[in-house]
């Protein structure tokens, strides 16, 4: 990853100064759960120029999928992603393989920048699970999107860059870069308002040790009866699935998107779902600073950022469709999926299975995201049919 937030930018010299995200702690060989002399024999035979000893280290806050800094004899540096090993709770989730075909096809198209794969293995006798290595993207993650470690006039140059190369993914040629059959060509919102709404359903039964329930979502009925009456129009491109800063490696100088980070969730479906993932800021009050949404609504144009409006007419001129007249539905539905997410994070408190800091923080925005939600749908005229 890179120099600021994910694994795919480096961690920084001193790890006291790490950024969220890049800290690193060494391993001890024997603490790894697999055969590291078999990870370097696998390395040699796949990754160009490899040659040992191998540092390895993995990277502090806990990812999804256990990543791991590698760091070679001539100092030429990677990271690995491996799934997580016992026992998944679904056949789908962690899917390694599928960060690698997306990365590998998006590289090589060469029109958005990702990190360059080297191999994937699939054989578990190597060290225990499917995994696949890329290189290290030196550079800058920014957690959060007001940008408070850039000064305000140079702010607007960085959102530019993300929307347009938001855009530039969502007109990657499927067929070039072999990601035709990446998912579903059609359905997508109808497929994702199905499985979201049983999934919150479940959630709303869980009890703590009281007895108290998570509850149902606020406005579970309206959010679902105004989605399934302004479902937009199908389109299928590649799309990132968490499209977000923190997600992106900038140049350690310049403006300048120079990775794209973090794939787990992408597959083929609504562009406009990317940009409304990346666009949440905007609709959220200043109040709002969890990490994972830090509002910025009516505080744009005093930041030096760009403001809603000139978002859309910026992506869509990039993108090269026509103006975004209403992006209502797609505002609304990130809020409702998020407090699913958040709603999801509250139950497994519930059971006791999430205690952290940032698990309380996160599911205090279940209510609030469902709120925001509903509040979108308010202003674009309630229950009347969206300009979609």
């Amino acid at each position: 990853m890179t120099s600021s937030t994910s694994p795919s930018a480096a961690p920084a010299a001193s790890k006291a100064h790490a950024p969220r995200g890049q800290a690193t702690h060494s391993v001890d060989k024997k603490d790894l759960g697999f055969d590291f002399n078999k990870l370097v024999l696998h390395l040699y035979e796949t990754v160009p120029q490899f040659i040992a000893p191998l540092r390895i280290e993995k990277f502090a806050l806990g990812q999804s999928n256990p990543t791991y800094f590698l760091v070679d004899g001539r100092e030429q540096k990677y990271v690995l992603r491996k799934k997580p090993a016992g026992a998944l709770l679904s056949p789908t989730a962690h899917a390694v393989e599928r960060e690698y075909q997306v990365l590998h096809g998006l590289g090589t198209c060469g029109q958005v920048p990702v990190p360059r794969v080297y191999t994937l293995c699939t054989d578990s006798s190597v060290i225990g699970t499917p995994f696949y290595v890329m290189e290290f993207v030196k550079g800058r993650i920014f957690p959060s999107p007001a940008l408070p470690e850039i000064p305000s006039k140079d702010r607007r140059a960085y959102w530019e860059a993300a929307i347009r190369t938001l855009a530039r993914l969502h007109s990657t040629d499927l067929h070039k870069a072999q990601l035709a059959s990446y998912g579903p060509s059609s359905g997508f919102y109808q497929r994702q308002l199905k499985t979201l709404l049983k999934v919150s359903d479940a959630q709303a039964q869980v009890k703590d040790a009281k007895g108290k329930p998570v509850g149902v979502m606020p406005g579970r009925d309206m959010l679902k009866q105004w989605f399934e009456a302004n479902m937009p129009k199908d389109e299928a491109t590649i799309i990132h699935g968490d499209y977000k800063f923190d997600n992106l490696i900038f140049h350690p100088t310049r403006p300048e998107v120079i990775g794209i980070l973090d794939w787990e969730l992408s597959t083929l479906g609504h562009p406009l779902s990317d940009l409304a993932n990346f666009l949440m800021s905007h609709y959220a009050p200043s109040q709002m600073t969890h990490s994972s949404i830090v509002g910025i609504q009516g505080r744009a144009a005093d930041l030096g950022i760009p403001t809603l409006t000139e978002c859309l007419d910026l992506y869509a001129q990039a993108a090269g469709r026509p103006r975004i007249a209403a992006f209502d539905f797609y505002a609304a539905f990130v809020f409702f999926k998020f407090a699913v997410i958040t709603q999801g994070v509250k139950a497994r408190m519930y059971r006791g299975q999430a205690s952290s800091r940032e698990a309380g923080e996160a599911s205090r925005l279940f209510e609030p995201c469902a709120e925001i939600a509903g509040r979108i749908i308010r202003e674009a005229g309630g229950k009347g049919k969206s300009k979609l």
